[in-house]
């Protein structure tokens, strides 16, 4: 059986990024009513060597605009890292949404065996596209959005299993 590359990639991103903005918008909720300072919440980590909430987003949205460009053989878009604030980091979502939604099935199906390269600070990580979707974006992609659900949750917002599976692809 093949598998459609579009189906295990933009409707996944979608459904992730959209939980994650339900979980943003939890915790500043959560942060407005007990009056705690926005940056609290944004700036903390689960563990000293880790990224905090933000930098969390902006790693799920780039693995999600990147792939889809990727599996789409177009240029990936770069967007500055600068959002500090729970409603820049909704816009960056709501952007990355956008620019994924502008995507058929006919730019990524296929993609399968399209040579994807990554170029990192040690040397470039070559791939197929479908081991680059299945063994490398999709572990990022629900690694960062796991922790950044899992930061606010450690400082008291009130998220479960539900709010991190948000609503089923359609």
């Amino acid at each position: 059986m093949t598998i459609s590359m579009y189906a295990v990639s933009v409707p996944v991103f979608r459904r992730t990024l959209t939980a994650l903005s339900g979980i943003l918008k939890k915790g500043a909720d959560f942060a407005a009513a007990r009056k705690i300072e926005p940056a609290v919440l944004l700036s903390a980590r689960l563990a000293p060597d880790m990224y905090p909430l933000t930098r969390q987003v902006q790693i799920v949205s780039d693995h999600a605009k990147s792939a889809t460009a990727r599996l789409a053989g177009v240029e990936v878009p770069s967007w500055a890292d600068d959002e500090t604030s729970f409603e820049q980091l909704q816009a960056r979502i709501a952007r990355t949404l956008d620019y994924i939604g502008g995507f058929t099935a006919a730019q990524i199906d296929g993609s399968e065996t399209r040579s994807v390269s990554l170029p990192m600070r040690s040397g470039s990580l070559n791939f197929t596209g479908q081991d680059y979707l299945l063994g490398f974006v999709l572990p990022n992609l629900y690694f960062h959005c796991t922790t950044a659900y899992a930061i606010l949750r450690h400082n008291g917002v009130e998220v479960g299993k539900r709010d991190f599976l948000g609503e089923p692809l359609h």
